[in-house]
């Protein structure tokens, strides 16, 4: 019982460094194949500069948007309870929707940011 318990949160982050051990070092071992090809080290980075929205702008617009959701959910719920549907249908299928749609137009909206920044 006890060995169940803390076996999973070990294998839980084993695999979570075996993940980032394997992409670090895969990338590492292509890196170093070209560079003993001879090819030049530039090719590494960006050759032409991207504007790119700040992040922070991008997550201020995606949780507004979030939190906007979820409170227009709820009223939303509030009202299709007080018409007759099952509270425990209304509330977190609303919820779920209405934060879905939400983060779906701050993923348009962030779309168009770096479409107006650039």
């Amino acid at each position: 019982m006890h060995t169940a318990e803390v076996l999973i949160p070990l294998i839980i982050f084993g695999s979570i460094f075996g993940i980032f051990y394997l992409f670090i070092s895969a990338r590492n071992k292509e890196r170093l194949a070209l560079i003993d090809k001879g090819a030049d080290a530039s090719i590494f980075y960006s050759s032409k500069e991207k504007r790119v929205t700040p992040v922070w702008k991008v997550l201020i617009l995606n949780v507004s948007l979030l939190l906007m959701g979820i409170g227009v959910g709820i009223f939303i719920a509030g009202l299709l309870h007080e018409i007759g549907v099952n509270q425990d249908i209304a509330y977190p299928g609303t919820i779920f929707l209405m934060a879905g749609i939400g983060l779906f137009v701050g993923f348009n909206m962030t779309k168009n940011l770096d479409k107006t920044d650039a």
